[in-house]
């Protein structure tokens, strides 16, 4: 109890010494952003950037992925709130595990509850990018009809613009704004609306649309283009409710296991004592924690929609 309030204590002197120094919690949490994403400056890591492409692995790789899945969405400010959440859980982490003489629990709990935040963004994006593909799919459909009649892609987007939906529709209302504003270089202008949207089959789309712009001839390749979008959207209906049976196994699991503990408890005391009082009980806690994060974690992946991939 006495560990405890010192750990209390000590978070009220740090927030007062914020408070003291008139300093941002919001500065610090894009600091500590910038400083988990920056990148190595020496020639030898320019070179490798150059020449292959980097992957990011482990917990850079969920913090750089919840990041672009924030600015995709069009939330880009809330990354912020995003990390000082995690900072918060973080310290709540570390705290229960001290709080609790688990010394081999600290780097466990702390950092698996301070990534939380960024699985949460990770798991309600697929809703998200689910309604986007369907919007997807009911946008490239009828401008593709339209351009197939009119052989004129600028005119087909402005027939159709009117029935398209957020954020879809700000993509070509900025492809429209580049026609007429910027360039009347049509085939720049879809280049430049390629990378709006992160799907392949949208990327395929662009790319055939591109050599429509020298022969006319090929605008017959579209239709099963947009047609890769509904064949995915048939088979991710059929298996809509086997991607969430993961998540709900491991609910069920997470569950069954923690109950185990109070169960050792009303079997036998002895045990329960050695599990909560001993550093081979506090390995196994650990151990335990440390399974059901990484779990999660590959939930999580799991649960993902289907997307086409060539």
């Amino acid at each position: 109890m006495e560990r405890l309030l010192n750990i209390i204590s000590f978070i009220i002197l740090l927030t007062g010494l914020y408070t003291v120094l008139n300093i941002s919690i919001f500065e610090l949490t894009d600091d500590i952003s910038k400083l988990l994403s920056r990148e190595k400056k020496d020639i030898k890591s320019k070179i490798k950037n150059q020449t292959r492409k980097k992957k990011e692995k482990g917990i850079r790789k969920i913090i750089e992925e919840s990041k672009s899945i924030l600015l995709i969405m069009g939330k880009g400010e809330k990354i912020n709130l995003v990390w000082l959440i995690s900072i918060i859980l973080f310290i709540a982490g570390t705290v229960l595990s001290i709080s609790l003489g688990n010394f081999f629990l600290v780097p466990v709990l702390s950092i698996g509850l301070g990534l939380m935040p960024f699985w949460y963004v990770i798991y309600n994006s697929n809703s998200y990018r689910k309604q986007i593909n369907e919007e997807l799919e009911t946008a490239l459909s009828t401008i593709t009809t339209s351009y197939i009649r009119s052989e004129d892609i600028i005119l087909a987007v402005e027939e159709n613009i009117e029935y398209l939906n957020p954020p879809i529709s700000e993509v070509f209302i900025f492809f429209l704004s580049q026609t007429k504003l910027i360039t009347s270089n049509t085939k720049l202008a879809i280049k430049n609306l390629k990378p709006k949207i992160q799907n392949e089959v949208f990327e395929e789309w662009c790319d055939a649309l591109i050599a429509c712009q020298d022969n006319k001839n090929l605008k017959a390749t579209l239709v099963p283009i947009v047609g890769k979008l509904s064949d995915t959207r048939i088979v991710s209906a059929e298996l809509e409710n086997m991607l969430f049976e993961p998540m709900k196994e491991f609910i069920t699991m997470v569950i069954l296991l923690i109950a185990n503990i109070p169960l050792i408890r009303l079997l036998n005391k002895d045990w329960y004592e050695i599990l909560v009082n001993t550093p081979v009980g506090h390995g196994i806690i650990a151990l335990c924690v440390l399974i059901i994060f990484i779990s999660l974690g590959a939930v999580i992946r799991l649960t993902r929609p289907i997307e086409y991939k060539s």
